[in-house]
């Protein structure tokens, strides 16, 4: 497992932990890799009742990483997932397309699925691909500074891979989060039924860890058929077809901006640090594609 992923045990409760702090754990493709495999640790260990997500330093988790030093999208480590599409080397629409149903759509598919109840202890920000994390997860305790945001309709993309929003949030408030890209917070979260519960952040960690000692209690076997069923009836509602519809339209949006920008999203919205070295790599991929047709 890979430094970006903490993993300890307390009793029969896994603290899987995010550990990029110094990058808000913004989730590069090591992180991604490493969560999957904390999560399977704890899936495939007897001891382990209840799985809680957390994030280290000041925020729970800012989303996907698009400009960090450490980014590393297509550097070659371990990649165990099931779900593996090769998609290093490939062109184009293939290339993305393969990275984002494994890394994104899939991998979220597959953890909201884990047999044991997962816990996600949210503070600070929440943001985008930080929000796929949190909902994978069955229940969600923030604390009372957390906030939650997906701002990539700003970058010209409808809303993260893993659409969940109207299943959080229903569909009005939905929509309303999705076209002003506001953030909300944890208390106005609780009331529209994203979040179960809101702490004082200094109880935060102790809180989730009564919550979890309590459902660890229950029964293994009658945990995980009462959360298939929970799922099932989500799914039975067609949220499964419509995330796929919607995963779709977003790639449909990337495509959009390539021909537009040359890059997969609207550099107009990105924070101007951020807009600047995106577009300084997207130059660069372009100055060594034209080096490599020349050839």
């Amino acid at each position: 497992m890979a430094d970006e992923v903490r993993y300890d045990q307390r009793g029969r409760i896994a603290l899987i932990t995010l550990n990029r702090p110094e990058y808000a754990n913004a989730q590069n493709s090591a992180m991604t890799y490493a969560l999957d495999a904390a999560f399977t640790r704890a899936v495939n260990d007897d001891q382990v009742a209840v799985l809680v997500l957390a994030g280290a330093g000041k925020h729970f988790c800012a989303g996907h990483d698009i400009g960090t030093p450490e980014r590393d999208v297509d550097k070659s480590f371990d990649r165990q997932a099931v779900l593996w599409w090769d998609h290093v080397g490939r062109a184009g629409a293939d290339a993305r397309y393969a990275r984002e149903m494994e890394v994104y759509l899939g991998m979220c598919r597959r953890w909201r699925e884990i047999p044991k109840p997962a816990i996600a202890m949210v503070h600070g920000a929440c943001i985008a691909g930080g929000l796929m994390l949190a909902w994978v997860c069955d229940l969600i305790v923030a604390s009372d500074d957390a906030t939650f945001k997906d701002p990539v309709i700003d970058f010209g993309i409808c809303g993260v891979e893993f659409f969940n929003h109207p299943w959080e949030l229903g569909i009005r408030k939905a929509k309303e989060f999705l076209f002003t890209a506001d953030e909300i917070t944890a208390q106005e979260a609780a009331a529209h039924g994203m979040v179960n519960r809101v702490v004082p952040r200094a109880d935060l960690e102790a809180a989730v860890l009564t919550l979890a000692e309590k459902i660890a209690a229950k029964p293994a076997f009658a945990l995980k058929a009462t959360k298939q069923a929970l799922n099932h009836v989500q799914d039975v509602q067609g949220r499964r077809n419509a995330q796929m519809h919607v995963f779709s339209l977003h790639h449909l949006l990337h495509a959009h901006n390539e021909l537009v920008y040359g890059m997969p999203m609207d550099p107009n919205g990105l924070p101007e640090a951020v807009r600047d070295k995106v577009l300084a790599r997207v130059a660069r991929a372009r100055e060594a594609a034209s080096k490599k047709a020349a050839e």
